[in-house]
């Protein structure tokens, strides 16, 4: 079975060192890596531009950039000169404007986090987040993004369809963690669902961890996956 790289497997481990020992034992199983904050400090810069330029793989930075707008947009014009393809910033409009600028002129696809998928409301209400479902916040916050030039948005699962309903959507890249394959441990993510659920929810590419990187054959693993992502519950809407 070949790689499918709407699979995206996080590369969520300490340095570059073992970020390389992994994508060596995933192998042609997968063609698409996401490089987060925690590796920043071990070498994930390099480790990017490894996987991009000696192995020929698709590189998602999660880096989930905050900050003054002319800030945000000289970060993400230094970041767009690694040839990579997908990078976080916050979901606020000012923000991902100054992304979308920093950005000009490169292949970079700017991706606007809407609510993280480890949160929940409660953990909103400790932010003094405003009222109202998570869903709705989360449908809000992507159309003011598209509306801003994102190209896409992070997003859990669970809210992909309400997502790809909105005719800002159109064209439109959805991106969902919070992915784990039946059985798996959920960890500290609240809104998942399955990667098959999420295809047939509308979402683009799915973001798989330590189901991965933590099997006893993470290569094995990464191939279910794809499997189930090229399968017929994949194609449609679950029951």
């Amino acid at each position: 079975m070949t790689s499918d790289d709407r699979l995206i497997v996080a590369l969520d481990v300490p340095n570059a060192l073992q970020g390389l020992a992994l994508a060596d034992q995933l192998g042609d199983a997968v063609s698409f890596y996401k490089i987060g904050l925690g590796m920043l400090t071990g070498g994930g810069l390099a480790l990017a531009n490894e996987l991009k330029a000696e192995r020929g793989k698709r590189i998602f930075l999660d880096m989930k950039l905050f900050d003054i707008g002319a800030t945000v947009e000289a970060a993400v014009r230094g970041l767009a000169q690694f040839d990579l393809d997908f990078l976080t910033v916050h979901g606020d409009p000012h923000v991902v404007r100054a992304a979308r600028e920093g950005a000009e002129g490169s292949k970079l696809n700017i991706l606007a986090v809407t609510v993280l998928t480890s949160l929940d409301r409660a953990d909103l209400d400790a932010a003094q987040i405003k009222e109202g479902a998570i869903p709705d916040l989360v449908t809000e916050r992507a159309g003011r993004a598209f509306d801003a030039g994102a190209h896409g948005v992070i997003a859990s699962p669970q809210e992909a369809a309400m997502i790809r309903a909105l005719p800002e959507a159109e064209d439109r890249l959805i991106v969902t963690p919070g992915v784990r394959p039946v059985g798996a441990d959920l960890g500290d993510q609240k809104r998942i669902t399955t990667p098959a659920q999420a295809i047939a929810n509308g979402a683009d590419h799915v973001v798989v961890g330590r189901p991965i990187h933590k099997a006893p054959d993470p290569a094995a693993a990464a191939r279910a996956i794809v499997g189930e992502l090229q399968s017929p519950q994949a194609a449609a809407p679950n029951a």
